[in-house]
């Protein structure tokens, strides 16, 4: 197969790790859930890990390989506060301040 698209998703946080099983059919996630997610490929999309944290999904079809990551994506979105979750590649999250601390009266 001759991929002429990719999309490319970071995994951002403590313990989040990927990895791909039967020749880039199959995705496991580790997001901080009690158990992994999995995701299967539609036929026109193949998988690959190049790190625990990095995942490429690629295919000859741009609106399956776009979709398809979007799925995935959905599992965990990106929090505005720490700027953990998937992110894509070339993606920027502006991170919201926090609860600032109160000033007491007295």
């Amino acid at each position: 197969m001759e991929a002429k698209f990719f999309r490319f998703l970071r995994l951002v946080g403590v313990g989040f790790k990927a990895r791909t099983e039967r020749e880039g059919r199959e995705l496991f996630l580790k997001l901080g859930f009690s158990h992994e997610v999995q995701f299967t490929a539609p036929p026109a999309v193949r998988v690959f890990c190049f790190k625990p944290n990095l995942i490429c999904f690629a295919g000859t079809d741009k609106q399956r390989v776009y979709h398809f990551a979007g799925a995935v994506r959905t599992s965990k979105p990106p929090e505005v506060y720490k700027g953990k979750g998937l992110l894509y590649m070339d993606e920027v999250i502006k991170i919201k301040p926090g609860k600032k601390d109160r000033q007491k009266r007295s």
